[in-house]
């Protein structure tokens, strides 16, 4: 179910969304020690004194579903900066959402029925109808955008919301401590990645969205539950059901990124900063994630509960 679509590609639309409503207004409900232990691995450089947080995130939470767990409120208070996948602010205003429909929505000379099977656009039609939308309204947008339109609006339907999204408290947090905040990647970078999907990739992309529609609740509380325990493996086995299927999409999206932030999180630690490094979670698992791209490079990573006496 939340494969490389809903990792990355439904988590950047609803972060980007994210940035075009007000501060989120997270539940001030205390922290306390035995809350669960929270996916934060901490990276330790000994000989610079270096230390990142690795905070897998969550882009879209339900209000419920706070207060995070301890590790992320001690990556914050021992961290001198905050670095997220897109710099605090990206998207605001009108020009994001302009970009993103000028690459999401096709010529005059074609249109999605024109684009997918007949079996697609008729189950496209039963959604839109489903969820009280016009279907015709969907006809000028690729597979990709509607692809992420359908999601973005179940996970609404369930309460998860942008504004309560990991990212985004700690985004208003940085800002109203003033707290150093930056990004590793841009809007346009992003955006270019489903810019770049062949037809027949985005058709597998909607035709899956599609049919995951009626399972989503039941696995969006499981990939929940394993990400506030921080059990890797259970996450791993949620978000690469198929990456044997879509292995050039997986690297597009997670891996061959993962491989682009690793020069410069590897001068931060050799700079010997204290940064707090807020990413999706799925971007930690499998042997290509960063957990083991760092220790390959000779870096301590422990989870945090194994350092949490030393903070």
């Amino acid at each position: 179910m939340f494969s490389f679509r809903h990792t990355f590609g439904l988590a950047l639309l609803l972060t980007l969304t994210a940035c075009r409503v007000s501060p989120p207004q997270t539940p001030d409900t205390p922290v306390l020690a035995s809350d669960p232990a929270g996916s934060v691995w901490v990276v330790d450089a000994p000989k610079t004194g270096g230390r990142l947080f690795l905070c897998g995130t969550i882009h879209i939470l339900r209000e419920g579903d706070y207060p995070l767990s301890p590790a992320y409120e001690a990556a914050y208070a021992n961290a001198d900066r905050v670095v997220f996948e897109l710099p605090p602010g990206a998207g605001e205003g009108s020009s994001m959402t302009s970009r993103m429909r000028e690459l999401g929505v096709y010529s005059t000379e074609s249109s999605l029925e024109a684009s997918v099977s007949p079996q697609t656009w008729q189950a496209v039609k039963k959604w839109a109808r489903s969820r009280g939308v016009e279907p015709s309204s969907l006809n000028r947008f690729r597979p990709w955008f509607v692809a992420l339109l359908i999601t973005s609006t179940e996970y609404a339907a369930l309460g998860a919301k942008p504004e309560w999204g990991v990212d985004n408290h700690f985004e208003a947090r940085a800002k109203r401590d003033g707290k150093p905040a930056t990004g590793l990647e841009t809007v346009e970078f992003q955006l270019q990645l489903f810019a770049s999907l062949t037809p027949a990739q985005q058709n597998e992309m909607l035709d899956q969205t599609l049919g995951e529609v009626n399972t989503l609740p039941q696995e969006f509380a499981s990939m929940i539950e394993s990400w506030k325990h921080g059990r890797l493996d259970a996450l791993g086995e949620i978000l690469f059901r198929e990456q044997a299927k879509f292995p050039d999409l997986m690297d597009l999206f997670l891996f061959h990124r993962n491989q682009a932030w690793l020069g410069r999180l590897d001068e931060m630690l050799q700079k010997g900063e204290k940064v707090m490094l807020l990413v999706g979670t799925g971007h930690f698992v499998a042997d290509k994630g960063l957990i083991k791209l760092l220790e390959a490079r000779g870096y301590t990573v422990r989870h945090y509960n194994e350092v949490k006496a030393e903070m």
